[in-house]
This record gives structure tokens, C-alpha cells and sequence, in this order.
């Protein structure tokens, strides 16, 4: 019916994408009598899919119905359509219409099927396509497998991944970045590294390639594989971009290497606001808590709005440095100013903030108005309580949070710790019990720190090393030393670890920061800094001893727990002490 009035496809294919042409040209083809048929009717269709969302692909939904049995090709474009727009829903429910219809699906089909629902995370939806996809002998196909790799990676299902993956006769540079990337969102970020080195051997990486590793390097702490994937990309020409840049901003900020990370940003011709936020982040973790807030106003002034992550950078950064007023003033200005509506990460980040300070009281009552608190603001309150020696809102708020997770350890050492502070060693004997009957354990701390390119980690008490007395021997001088300094153990933390309060002071200097602090000092040469990595938070004899022991060598020794960075230097640390 369309050959009636050829100008129908002129006007079509002049129309492109763009929405508002397009619904001209089906008044026209209405006006013509054509309203039923399937060439027109799916050509328009096929257009508006291709436009921007969410308007071009809920019109073209919505001309669905009207044509005549359509065919696969409307299906596939349709389901690619909704896919990118968000509609991951829509998308899988026309695979199902797709399939009921028993129209003949493709390698484009589940391709664009697969990453829907990779996009919505949807596993078992993801495991019916690529059992079709198997069913119907298309699993070799390489665009489809990579597809689900990626959709495997984001359902966290990392070994259902690799074996697509390892089932791959040629692996695209998608596939293998689809695989690097599954590694990396799900925490093994030595895997990742691992497979770009086989990668580097078979293809060419390009910059989707780069922000996956240098995430990876940042996840590790691995400054020498990223400083080097930095300048191999540099040479490659592959480098540059908002993306790669802000990995590279990201990665060099978690390495420690702050200035570096500055030099990144400043060199982007115009950062993202994911770049800006990285690097407000990194000021941040680095306790440069009045260069975070200078940059977030130079943001605002200069830069793209500022988005609900930038927010909770932004006032985690204030509470790392104690300014309450500033951290105020931007968390009034986020729905005043930037129509940011705060949620419970920035209420946590305020709650975190004044208990910092001591401001127990405005902490419960900031929490209070805004809605109760979750897990996150009940730990930062528990904890200021803990810093600020308020065993009474402590323990309270710490009993809470056992009642709201109670498999989870954390939570009882806090509280055994709480009664140790306040040489309650009944209650602490009562916390221990409670976790035995549970079968619950402390999660055990190591750090690590390289050498001559090879990582090496402690345990608490660590004999394993092969230079294990040397380096106690190395420890106890040091230890030695900044007793004469006027250094005393904080002994209230460590009541939970040893069973026998004389055996306290003992344990403490054998904290596996401790140990790794001094090989490092032993393994590298005079004057250099020392980057260590602690799996949990640093204990606060650990970052007393430090800071001593930073003035004692004259070294600067930078030390990576799971929250920030703590830069020791000539018997300071750069968080100011409010960590």
C-alpha cells in the first residue's frame, strides 16, 4: 500500500529520528488512508526507536499494537531501542511477545535482549535468553557472547562469565573488556589485571579498556600497573576523554598519589561531573577536607551541576575535617540551589559529621528529624560515641545495630570495644560469648605493602615472612624509640583481640600495620615515602604509633585503610585526627 505515495518515504527519511517530524508524517499517512500498512507503519517505528529516550522509544511502543503482523526486524530494533532507553522491562516483555508470536529470533535479538537485561541486573531472565541463545545454536556468535558476559558480570555471577568467556574461539575487544570489566565490579580486581595482561597479547585495548584497569589499579592500590597503563595509553594514543581521564583521577586518588591526580584533572579540557566528583572524593580521603570545599564551589561556579554523589563527596570530606559550618551550608544548598533532594547518604555524612566534633546531641536529633537511621548512621553515631568516651549513647546505639544485623561481627566488636573503654571487662566477656554462640568472628585484619615489586602481607603477630625476626627485631627498636618520645599504647581497643590484659600492650605492637610499616621502612631507601594498604579500619594505638614513628625516620608513610588515607608525616597526620 505504501507504493500509492512514494513521498511518504521521502518524507519519512527526512524526518530521520527527530520526534516531532515524524508524527507529521503519520498524520500524513493517516490522512492517505495507509494507517495499516506494515512497510510505513514499521519504518516510522523503526525511526522513533532510534531517537532520543524516553519519547521515541514510548512512541514507537505505542505504534506496536497498530501494525500488521509485524515482523522480526520491528521486533529486534524495538527491543535494541527500549534496551538503551532505559526500559528494560518493556525490552524483555517484547523478547517474550517475540517468542509467543514464534517469530524467528537472531544473534541481534538476544544481543540486545541480553543487554537489557544486564542494565536491569535481571539474572534469571538473563539465564532464559542464553538458553535459548544456546537452544537455537547461536552461542558462538561473538557480539551475543559478549553480551553476556557483560550481563553475567552485572548479575554478579563472575563464573558463569568466564565460561562464556573461555567458550569464545575468537574474543572480540569487547568481550575482553566485558570480562575485565565483570571482574572489577564484583571486587576480584587482581583478576581483572590479570586477564588485560593476557588481553595486551591478543588485541588491541582501547579506552573502555583503560577505565576498567585503572578502576582495578585504584581497587588494589597497585600505583606501578596504573602509573604504567596511564603513560602505555599516553603512547598508544588511546588516553584522554572524560571517561579515562576520570579513572585516571580516581585511580591515582586511591593510590595515595593526590598531586598526581590533580595534574590529571587539570589537564582535562572539561572534566564530567563524574571526574569532578572524583576528585572532590580524593581531597577528600586525603583529609583535605578546605581543598574539597573549594573545589565544589569551583564547580558550582564553572563546571556541570553537581549531582547526589558530588553531594555526599563534598560532605564526607567535611566530616573528615571537622568543618561542620561549610558542611552545613552545602547540605542546606542542595535542594534550595541544585534541586537535590538529600537522601539517607548525605543525612549519614551530616550524622558522621557532627559526631566528629562531639556534637552527640545535634547528631541524634539531626537523625531524629530526618527519619530514623539506617545501619551507615547508626555506626557513624556508635562510633563518634566510642572517640568521644559517651558509653551510655554508645552502647545504646550499638545494641541497635545488633539488633538490626545480627550475623554481622562488626557490630559486637564495637560494643566489646565500647565496655573495654570504659574497663567494663564483664560486658566484654558477655560481647564475646554472644558472638561465640553465633559463630561469628572478628574479620581479620592484614596490611600490605610493596617491595622491589612484589606485595608483601602481615597478620597480626606475623611469623610467616621469611624475614620475620628481622623485621620484629626492627619493630621493637622503633617501638624502642618512640616510647622515649612520649608515645603510650592505647590499650582499650586491643581488649578484644588477647584473652589476658597483660598480653595487651604485647599485641599491639605486633598489629599488622605495624610490622608492614617497618619492612617498608627496612625494603626501601632513605627518604622514600611508604605506601601501605589495611583491609579494615586503622586502630587508634596503630595511628598514634605512626605518627611517631614518621618523625622518628623522617619518612612520610601513607597508610590506606578501608575508609580514607592517612598521611604520617614529621608526627602529623593529615586527617587532622578526625578519622
Amino acid at each position: 500500500m505504501g507504493s500509492r505515495n512514494p513521498s511518504i518515504y521521502l518524507w519519512l527519511v527526512e524526518a530521520g529520528s527527530r520526534l516531532g517530524p515524524l508524527k507529521q508524517v503519520h498524520g500524513r499517512i493517516l490522512a492517505a488512508g495507509l494507517g495499516s500498512s506494515r512497510s510505513l507503519l514499521t519504518k516510522l517505528a523503526a525511526l522513533a526507536a532510534a531517537g532520543p529516550p524516553p519519547g521515541g522509544v514510548a512512541y514507537a511502543l505505542s505504534l506496536l499494537p497498530h501494525v500488521p503482523s509485524p515482523d522480526s526486524f520491528l521486533f529486534n530494533s524495538l527491543i535494541r531501542a527500549a534496551g538503551h532507553g532505559g526500559a528494560a522491562a518493556a525490552a524483555l516483555g517484547l523478547y517474550r511477545r517475540m517468542r509467543c508470536a514464534r517469530l524467528p529470533c537472531s544473534s541481534f535479538t538476544f544481543t540486545a535482549a541480553a543487554k537489557a537485561a544486564a542494565a536491569a541486573a535481571s539474572r534469571r531472565p538473563g539465564r532464559q535468553l542464553h538458553a535459548h541463545l544456546v537452544l537455537l545454536g547461536l552461542s558462538a556468535d561473538a557480539h551475543a557472547a559478549a553480551a553476556f558476559v557483560s550481563l553475567y558480570g552485572k548479575c554478579g555471577d563472575v563464573a558463569a562469565a568466564r565460561r562464556v568467556f573461555d567458550g569464545m574461539p575468537d574474543r572480540s575487544v569487547v568481550a575482553w573488556n566485558a570480562m575485565i570489566a565483570a571482574y572489577e565490579q564484583n571486587g576480584l580486581a587482581a583478576e581483572a589485571v590479570a586477564v588485560f595482561r593476557e588481553m595486551v597479547n591478543a588485541r588491541r585495548p582501547d579506552a573502555a579498556t583503560l577505565v576498567s584497569l585503572l578502576s582495578a589499579c585504584g581497587q588494589l592500590g597497585d600505583l606501578a600497573t596504573g602509573r604504567w597503563a596511564v603513560g602505555w595509553a599516553a603512547a598508544e594514543g588511546i588516553a584522554g576523554g572524560a571517561a579515562s581521564g576520570g579513572a585516571a583521577v580516581t585511580m591515582f586518588a586511591r593510590c595515595g598519589c593526590l598531586a598526581e591526580a590533580r595534574e590529571v584533572f587539570d589537564r582535562l579540557r572539561r572534566p564530567n561531573v563524574v571526574t569532578w566528583t572524583a576528585m572532590i572524593s580524593g581531597y577528600g580521603m586525603h583529609g583535605g577536607g578546605a581543598a574539597a570545599v573549594e573545589l565544589f564551589r569551583e564547580m558550582a561556579a564553572r563546571g556541570p551541576p553537581p549531582n547526589s554523589v558530588t553531594f555526599v563527596a563534598v560532605l564526607s570530606a567535611c566530616a573528615h575535617a571537622g568543618l561542620v559550618k561549610q558542611g552545613e551550608e552545602i547540605f542546606l544548598s542542595m535542594a534550595r540551589d541544585y534541586g537535590v533532594e538529600p537522601r539517607m547518604e548525605h543525612v549519614v555524612c551530616m550524622v558522621d559529621m557532627l559526631g566528629r566534633v562531639g556534637k552527640l546531641g545535634e547528631a541524634f536529633e539531626f537523625l531524629r528529624r530526618h527519619g530514623g537511621g539506617g545501619v551507615a548512621a547508626m555506626t557513624a553515631l556508635a562510633g563518634a560515641c566510642k572517640r568521644h568516651r559517651r558509653l551510655d549513647l554508645g552502647a545504646a546505639a550499638a545494641t541497635e545495630l545488633i539488633a538490626m544485623e545480627p550475623e554481622n561481627p562488626a557490630h559486637y566488636v564495637l560494643l566489646s570495644n565500647l565496655y573495654a573503654q570504659a574497663g567494663r571487662m564483664g560486658e566484654v566477656a558477655a560481647v564475646r560469648a554472644a558472638m561465640a554462640g553465633r559463630g561469628l568472628k572478628k574479620t581479620t585484619g592484614y596490611s600490605s605493602v610493596e617491595a622491589s615489586g612484589v606485595t608483601h602481607v602481615f597478620l597480626m603477630g606475623d611469623r610467616a615472612h621469611p624475614r620475620a625476626a628481622e623485621i620484629r627485631r626492627f619493630l621493637e627498636g622503633l617501638m624502642g624509640r618512640i616510647r622515649d618520645m612520649g608515645y603510650v599504647p592505647e590499650t582499650a581497643e586491643a581488649m578484644h583481640e588477647v584473652e589476658e590484659e597483660e598480653a595487651v600492650e604485647s599485641a599491639l605492637g605486633l598489629h599488622s600495620e605495624k610490622l608492614a610499616v617497618a619492612f617498608g621502612i627496612m625494603s626501601s631507601g632513605e627518604g622514600e615515602p611508604v605506601r601501605v594498604t589495611k583491609n579494615l579500619r586503622m586502630c587508634g594505638d596503630c595511628h598514634s604509633a605512626i605518627k611517631f614513628i614518621s618523625a622518628a625516620v623522617r619518612r612520610e608513610i601513607i597508610v590506606r585503610d578501608v575508609h580514607r588515607f592517612h598521611r604520617f608525616q614529621d608526627g602529623s597526620c593529615s586527617c587532622s585526627d578526625f578519622w
